[in-house]
């Protein structure tokens, strides 16, 4: 007599230590990928409100120029520690670890700052930031206030303690929008029918959307007061030796970092400087919206980053490492491609409220949207690829990797920008990130082979491109009503869906829960 299919999917389980981890890993990714979802998807339901709040997109320039600057000054304050902190804490005392490296960051986050606040007014300058010089002074706040919450929440991951994660994140996003929204939604018709309200000592109408920064300042400040016991657990037990160590490890991870923020951050930072028409400022707004939109792909991608980062470094030390990193590698490009359908399918969704909500000007360029999400999608890639070199204490390579990409996304962005404007922009970030995915995928190979299924892999990409393409040319060809347009987009996201379902039967038939519809 066959065993039930249920003990067979669990003695398959047993037998298959890399399923197994999967498994482990989908489950972490849930506890920390539900509150990273909730915060990410939230913070991008507040900067996609700009238009709402903003009618003319050039008004949102100096705030896009300055949420272009921080993740780059992000990188340099942050100094991979990270990355050093879940590689270091398999082989080291945790405390002393955590000790070291919370001294360290706190001096060179101080350190920074001061550098920073001195040099205020040429960064006003540069940044052309001359009708808001006090978005610079918010800015210094958000990087060193956030830079001080980075190694808790480390701590917190690295403890599997998602319910107090959760609870941070999801808490402070949450004070971020209420600020945002009451004083650029309801402040200003409060105080028009009473002017004499003590709102008035309060708000400042001039600051208008500099909210959004005063916003993510007291986000900040909630986050450190609810991680304060993490942050009470720092001793002053400094280590000379062990932080020696530790920036040898990390200090390529700071080229990385730079150089992933020029990749990441470049467009919206120069946009503005490369255009020379007097629309200049009204494009850069545009562009940060098709920007926002198009990251709506890296929610999932950061979901699954706060999991796999530890998860990676722990299963380091397992006999099947390798074939556990190329099945969640496959699962991961299976939930990129429908990410990448989700948003190019449903465009016409988008744009239809941008046109009824708000000014018909933010839903210029919406053609380039697709672009800038595959590129999104060849960045999750490389960040599953880049493990090999952090594991393999090989992160010079990174750092090379990276630096070639920063090059291409600067040559492309100062050649195409002025010519292609929305598209070129695009371009040069997609170009960048195919490159990046390539080149590590290749030294992944010498120096730390993973059997990757690149055929099967390649093909769902190049299929979710197709299907993209089917639809635009049904829109274009056949009917291009928005009902026509999202039933399409209905039953070619199922048609991928199936495909894959029967692509994956055998994989997906030896899972729990989702084995039962192959019964």
């Amino acid at each position: 007599m066959s065993p039930p299919v249920k003990d067979y999917r669990v003695n398959y389980i047993q037998n298959n230590p890399s399923l197994s981890n999967i498994k482990k890993l989908a489950g972490q990714t849930i506890w920390y990928g539900v509150p990273t979802i909730a915060y990410r998807f939230l913070g991008y339901l507040m900067n996609m409100a700009l238009p709402f709040f903003i009618k003319m997109p050039e008004e949102t320039a100096d705030l896009v120029q300055v949420y272009a600057m921080i993740p780059f000054l992000n990188a340099v304050f942050n100094f991979g520690m990270e990355t050093a902190y879940f590689r270091f804490s398999q082989t080291h005392d945790k405390k002393k670890l955590y000790n070291t490296l919370s001294i360290s960051l706190f001096a060179t986050t101080v350190l920074l700052s001061l550098v920073l606040f001195l040099f205020r007014d040429s960064i006003v300058h540069a940044a052309k930031l001359s009708e808001h010089p006090e978005y610079v002074l918010w800015m210094i706040a958000i990087l060193a206030i956030d830079n001080l919450n980075t190694l808790p929440f480390a701590k917190l991951r690295q403890e599997n303690r998602p319910k107090m994660y959760a609870f941070a994140r999801v808490a402070a996003i949450f004070t971020n929008i209420s600020i945002v929204i009451f004083f650029l939604g309801f402040a200003p018709a409060i105080l028009k029918n009473n002017p004499n309200s003590i709102l008035k000592y309060v708000y400042n109408p001039y600051l208008g959307i500099g909210y959004y920064l005063v916003g993510n300042v007291i986000e900040n400040i909630v986050t450190l007061i609810i991680l304060q016991k993490e942050l009470r657990q720092i001793k002053f037990q400094f280590s000379f030796p062990l932080w020696k160590e530790v920036t040898s490890y990390s200090a390529p991870l700071i080229i990385v970092g730079l150089g992933g923020m020029v990749n990441d951050v470049l467009s919206r930072l120069i946009y503005r400087h490369v255009v020379n028409n007097s629309a200049a400022n009204h494009e850069a707004g545009i562009f940060a919206n098709i920007f926002r939109l198009a990251l709506l792909t890296t929610i999932m991608i950061q979901a699954f980053r706060m999991a796999a980062e530890p998860f990676f470094f722990n299963q380091s030390k397992q006999e099947n490492a390798q074939n556990t990193y190329a099945r969640v590698m496959n699962f991961f490009v299976i939930t990129c491609c429908f990410m990448f359908l989700f948003i190019s399918l449903f465009l016409d969704v988008f744009q239809w409220l941008f046109l009824h909500f708000s000014n018909k000007n933010w839903v210029e360029g919406f053609g380039a949207i697709p672009i800038l999400a595959m590129g999104n999608i060849f960045l999750g890639i490389y960040y599953n690829l880049s493990i090999w070199y952090k594991l393999t204490n090989k992160n010079i390579y990174g750092a090379m990797i990276t630096i070639v990409g920063a090059v291409i996304t600067i040559v492309l962005n100062v050649l195409l920008i002025p010519k292609l404007h929305y598209y070129g922009a695009a371009i040069a970030t997609f170009s960048c990130y195919f490159f990046m995915m390539i080149a590590s995928y290749l030294l992944g190979k010498k120096f730390y082979p993973v059997p990757y299924h690149l055929k099967k892999l390649s093909m769902y990409i190049l299929t979710a491109i197709g299907i993209f393409m089917l639809h635009l040319l049904l829109k274009n060809y056949i009917n291009q009503s928005l009902w026509f347009s999202i039933s399409a987009a209905v039953v070619l996201m199922l048609v991928f869906a199936g495909f894959i379902g029967k692509t994956e039967a055998k994989e997906f038939s030896k899972l729990p829960i989702i084995g039962k519809l192959y019964q």
